[in-house]
């Protein structure tokens, strides 16, 4: 018996059991691990296709097991918000204020332009003040038209944006900051040589003017994405123009597929432009005036026909029907998209209601344009304004859709020919599709013309930096 109890006297007696509360706090911290481990490794999987899906890589989309659906397939478009990223840390080099200038879309390439100039010169951006007094003077803000949460959020890893100054800059507290207009098309060293060491000296400088103020070659390949970005991504409308868009989209689509127009057959381009051809000897007159009612139209008396002659008038309405039906095979119905007409053709697709929140507002109006136009089975601007350019790049990006670059100078030719009955039907038919078979949308090399970027083509309407399947990609030029 001895023995017995010498061999047990020399076990360990067991260990109490830990109290209840123990228990329960060693489960949660077991959950919480592990709810955090998912967390992490869902959000790095969020963010990894978020970067798959920006730039396009196919190599990346296809391990993903990820496959390319037309927007189109859902009878709508919208945009998704990107996962949240970190923001930057980096030591601002003074406060940015921009006062765009034009239309809708103008100010949006603009936009896309000063953020790349913040994020070059390490810059806080204050968002950006529309343009209220040009000639469509509509009063929208930039919340009225863009989702500026989502535009601050999405970019936060390249610069800070803030909704205003601080109180120590703003003028109501006396401080008078910089006002000034770059030059125009300039390039990297411009902005690092002569701007940045002027926000060393004032801290906060307001660009009056921001069209055209960046370059459209020349610039290093991440600025070029970061232009991208911020069209293709971080200008997302408002979920008030989103909804009507998609809705006048659904509409369409009941219909079939449809061509958007946008004819640019209105007063302010032709007072611009001068060109008069099919007005009367009244409207002309009232053209001019028009045009000299404006001091930045700096151009006064114009020859009418010269112009049209070299393919810088908007085809007329008439001349516009006779492209169309000779260029565009398919069934489809049409859209008109223009600022003084649409409001007509989309009152027979939406209600007064729909319409009325848009009324007096222009650019508004010309973002719902905008959106219904990257929807469109095929796009065709009868000029080359700002809409025209950017609604090309963006069609580009979602898989180069169909958009016709008219040739104005030969199809004015041949609209002649036609008309005095040197050209068939069908000659004038097969000579307009022969003329645009390389002027599609198709992918092509971006123009570059030395010290002339006024003529060479427009970054926005040619992203190519930005741009996937670019095998086979031609000059057109």
């Amino acid at each position: 018996m001895e023995a017995v109890r010498s061999e047990r006297s020399t076990e360990r007696p067991p260990p109490p059991p830990p109290p209840p509360q123990i228990i329960h706090r060693t489960r949660l911290q077991v959950w919480f691990i592990r709810v955090s481990s998912a967390i992490l490794v869902w959000t790095c999987f969020a963010q990894l296709v978020a970067v798959g899906q920006l730039w396009h890589p196919p190599s990346l989309i296809k391990f993903l097991g990820f496959t390319k659906i037309s927007v189109l397939d859902y009878g709508s478009l919208s945009f998704s918000t990107p996962p949240p990223v970190p923001a930057r840390n980096y030591t601002s080099n003074g406060f940015l204020e921009i006062s765009c200038n034009g239309g809708l879309n103008q100010m949006r390439s603009a936009i896309c332009d000063m953020v790349t100039i913040a994020r070059l010169l390490n810059l806080t951006l204050v968002v950006p003040k529309l343009d209220k007094t040009s000639f469509w003077a509509d009063p929208s803000d930039f919340e009225d038209i863009f989702d500026v949460g989502h535009f601050v959020n999405s970019l936060r890893n390249e610069i800070r944006i803030i909704k205003r100054l601080p109180k120590r800059f703003r003028a109501r507290y006396g401080y008078l900051p910089l006002q000034m207009a770059p030059i125009s098309w300039s390039n990297e060293h411009y902005y690092l040589q002569q701007i940045l060491p002027l926000f060393h000296k004032h801290k906060v400088i307001h660009f009056n003017r921001t069209d055209s103020r960046l370059a459209n070659n020349g610039i290093s390949l991440d600025l070029q994405r970061l232009r991208c970005r911020v069209n293709f991504q971080a200008l997302k409308f408002t979920p008030k123009i989103e909804a009507l868009g998609n809705k006048l989209i659904r509409n369409l689509q009941e219909k079939g597929p449809f061509l958007g127009l946008h004819l640019r057959y209105e007063m302010d381009m032709l007072a611009f432009s001068g060109c008069t051809h099919g007005c009367t000897e009244r409207e002309t007159e009232e053209l001019k005036q028009l045009r000299y009612a404006f001091p930045w139209w700096r151009e006064k008396e114009i020859v009418s026909e010269e112009k049209r002659s070299q393919g810088l008038c908007p085809l007329t309405p008439e001349e516009t029907a006779l492209i169309l039906h000779a260029l565009v095979k398919e069934d489809l119905h049409l859209l008109e998209l223009s600022f003084q007409e649409s409001s007509v053709k989309k009152e027979m697709l939406l209600s007064p209601e729909d319409l009325r929140q848009f009324q007096n507002h222009s650019s508004q109006m010309a973002a719902l344009d905008f959106f219904v136009s990257i929807a469109s089975k095929v796009f065709v601007p009868t000029y080359d304004g700002n809409m025209a350019r950017v609604v090309e790049g963006h069609r580009r990006y979602l898989g180069y859709k169909r958009t016709y670059q008219l040739d104005r100078k030969r199809l004015v030719e041949l609209l002649d020919l036609h008309s005095n009955g040197s050209l068939s039907w069908a000659e004038f038919s097969s000579s307009v599709r022969r003329a645009h078979v390389t002027r599609m949308g198709q992918p092509s090399k971006r123009r570059v013309i030395l010290d002339k970027p006024k003529e060479e083509d427009y970054f926005y309407s040619n992203p190519q930096e930005c741009l996937t399947n670019t095998s086979n990609v031609t000059n057109v030029y």
